[in-house]
């Protein structure tokens, strides 16, 4: 099973968190399929959080199961409903799509 799950990394104490797309088999900081985003946790609000929202939404998509600690993150971008569910994802309109 595929999982998207935190890869810490960072010092001690000062941990930095890469979210990676890895088999469920695979120990915490092991071999992972792709990094989609990273979380530092003392970041204030958004500015600790970077996603890649097309490549989440495309393993939410072809079935990968997110860990309780990114399902929190990712419910916080609109990507999962409070029950767990996948939502589709839409991209954020440009200035191009709005004039044309």
């Amino acid at each position: 099973m595929v999982r998207i799950r935190l890869r810490r990394m960072g010092a001690k104490r000062k941990a930095l968190y890469r979210i990676v797309v890895t088999d469920s088999r695979s120990p915490r900081d092991g071999r992972f399929i792709e990094t989609i985003g990273t979380y530092d946790p003392s970041g204030q609000g958004e500015a600790g959080f970077n996603l890649q929202q097309e490549r989440a939404a495309h393993w939410l998509k072809v079935g990968a199961q997110p860990s309780d600690g990114v399902a929190r993150l990712l419910r916080r971008v609109n990507l999962l409903d409070e029950g767990g569910k996948p939502v589709p994802y839409t991209p954020p309109a440009t200035e191009e799509a709005v004039a044309a």
